[in-house]
């Protein structure tokens, strides 16, 4: 802001998606164009798991150490720059990582005003709480902590756990001026934030029509994402003239539908309605987002739990050739009945990725994998895993292994809680060391669940169809919740969601997705996102952490369902044009 007066317009850039994100994204959005602030978010379910374990270890830590090095290397050129910077990397020491920082100014000779945002960690009154005995319980914060601190001069802002759109969130009520009841402008940010937080997701990375990107030569090191949000909430998402990837109507709704549920978007400072969220093709790498409402935010806060739950240990056998299922069965008794003693849980899994009359040996191989967990390490330890080698001449023909025994690692195990928003104390330590306390919205209220739908019978004669995959004209994006899954479905021209809208519902999904079958599957319509969304529960069991699913956090289950053939009408096939419906 000049003389007093607010921006009409501020630029926000993404420079990490999570821990271990590009470490040269920092320096290289720094460097490729025009900013107001850069972002980084750090944080995830598993993050804060790692985090907890570090800090057991050794309390002085807690925090991500690449961002401490990132800054290292950009400090100078941000605060050259007039670049402020807001991370979530703090994680569960945001106090640590802010004195680290304070020392890294004064070791490279930049004079930067350090602040933190902390009150998330709740893992000491758990207990009282009703959260148990977690070794991590980290409150989910809101923005205006991150905006008292831009206001009272900080030039970096540190966080513990904040939602990720809170990231943007906080820059854009310091640079407006909003207040808790500004909704619609908040619920407008979030969606900016949401969009950017995951990074190069925005700019075509994890997108389903890559294809189209690599033929006109955008898919190679792309850029990361850009926000430029007005005073009223909207948007536009950009990149840094130069990079690689593109910024679509398409790449931003595949990333609108990432990890979310139903039209209701809960967050600590507002409840942002996905379902008035308007997109529209401005130019070249420059789609707008227009239209967001907001309703009042709910008078609960998430809270992010990770227990240690013991060890796990595995091992992969491979079974080559004939009588695959046979070689399996046998390899399971005697490795059971050969067992020490038993673990608490074992599983197994056979992946029969092996075909008749292979031509390579791999192509004629299928894989066994067996998995242990037990609270006792020495019940899942080097015995365990010892007994499978000590088979090795005794079992099937074809023996062997992916890999040598080992000692097991532990795993720890994910659930959300929820406490009442006014029993968290969001504090913000400012640069100066004034310490101030941010309250609740004060709008807060009992936010009612958003309803799963579910479309009746098709009515519509769509014509001779064709058995094709989905993906042929539409699109999806998969992730993972804690132990639930999401998978959202796009289409890009207008005139095919009615026909993915009355196709593609509960049954349908369970039939292309035998794994979920008999699992609860929740359906939300987005039209005007031209998408669908669906929430699997339980598909992860207890979070990325504990669970051995192939894929353990359904990242590519949206793209088995694009796979899988269903009947699309002639008439889409014919006339699917994906250069201009892009636009659309």
């Amino acid at each position: 802001m000049t003389n007093g007066q607010r921006p009409s317009v501020i630029r926000i850039g993404n420079a990490s998606g999570f821990y271990g994100d590009r470490f040269s994204a920092m320096r290289e959005m720094l460097e490729g164009g025009e900013l107001d602030y850069l972002t980084g978010d750090y944080l995830a379910e598993l993050t804060m798991l790692i985090l907890g374990r570090d800090k057991l270890k050794d309390p002085s830590l807690g925090y991500a150490k690449t961002f401490l090095r990132q800054m290292e290397d950009c400090l100078g050129l941000a605060m050259d720059n007039g670049v402020r910077i807001v991370a979530n990397a703090g994680g569960l020491n945001p106090h640590g990582l802010a004195v680290a920082l304070r020392e890294l100014a004064d070791k490279v000779g930049v004079d930067a005003e350090v602040a933190f945002v902390a009150g998330d960690d709740l893992v000491k009154r758990a207990p009282e709480l009703g959260l148990g005995n977690p070794l991590t319980a980290n409150a989910y914060l809101g923005g205006f902590g991150i905006a008292d601190a831009l206001d009272a001069g900080a030039d970096v802002v540190v966080t513990g756990r904040v939602t990720d759109a809170s990231l943007t969130v906080g820059p854009a009520v310091s640079a407006f001026g909003w207040e808790p009841d500004d909704l619609d402008a908040l619920a407008g940010a979030v969606v900016a934030g949401h969009v950017i937080e995951c990074g190069a997701q925005a700019t075509g990375g994890n997108y389903a029509f890559f294809t189209e990107l690599m033929g006109s030569g955008k898919m190679g090191r792309l850029g990361f994402p850009i926000a430029e949000i007005a005073a009223d909430g909207s948007s536009v998402i950009t990149k840094h003239e130069g990079t690689g990837g593109a910024v679509t109507v398409g790449t931003v709704t595949a990333q609108l539908l990432y990890e979310v549920g139903g039209p209701r978007y809960l967050g600590p400072d507002v409840t942002t309605r996905l379902d008035t969220v308007h997109l529209e093709q401005q130019g070249e790498d420059r789609v707008s987002i227009t239209g967001v409402r907001g309703d009042p935010p709910p008078d609960t806060v998430k809270v992010s739990l990770n227990h240690l739950a013991g060890v796990r240990n595995e091992m992969t056998m491979i079974l080559t050739g004939l009588d695959i299922e046979a070689k399996a069965e046998l390899f399971k008794e005697q490795f059971l009945a050969a067992l020490p003693t038993s673990p608490a849980e074992i599983s197994w899994e056979l992946s029969r990725l092996d075909h008749a009359d292979a031509e390579t040996e791999e192509q004629a191989s299928a894989l066994l994998r067996c998995v242990a967990r037990d609270p006792d390490a020495k019940q899942v330890g080097r015995a365990f895993s010892g007994t499978a080698v000590e088979l090795a001449l005794a079992s099937y023909p074809g023996f062997t292994m992916t890999g040598p025994p080992g000692n097991g690692t532990p795993y720890g195990v994910f659930e959300p809680g929820y406490v009442d928003a006014a029993s968290v104390e969001h504090r913000v330590a400012r640069h100066d060391g004034v310490v101030q306390l941010v309250d609740p919205s004060p709008l807060r209220t009992k936010v009612p669940a958003d309803t799963p739908d579910e479309p009746g019978l098709s009515a519509t004669d769509w014509g001779p169809a064709a058995m094709v995959p989905l993906g042929s004209i539409a699109g999806a994006r998969s992730g993972d919740k804690g132990g639930s899954a999401n998978i959202g479905v796009w289409v890009r021209d207008p005139d095919h969601f009615d026909w993915l809208d009355e196709t593609l519902d509960v049954t349908l999904l369970k039939r292309l997705l035998p794994e979920v079958a008999d699992l609860t599957v929740h359906r939300y319509r987005l039209p005007n996102l031209l998408a669908v969304n669906f929430v699997i529960e339980e598909v992860l069991g207890r979070g990325v952490a504990e669970n051995v699913r192939f894929d353990p956090q359904a990242k590519g289950m949206g793209e088995w369902l694009r796979s899988r053939p269903v009947p699309i009408p002639l008439s889409f096939t014919e006339t699917t044009d994906p250069e201009t419906t892009e636009q659309e």
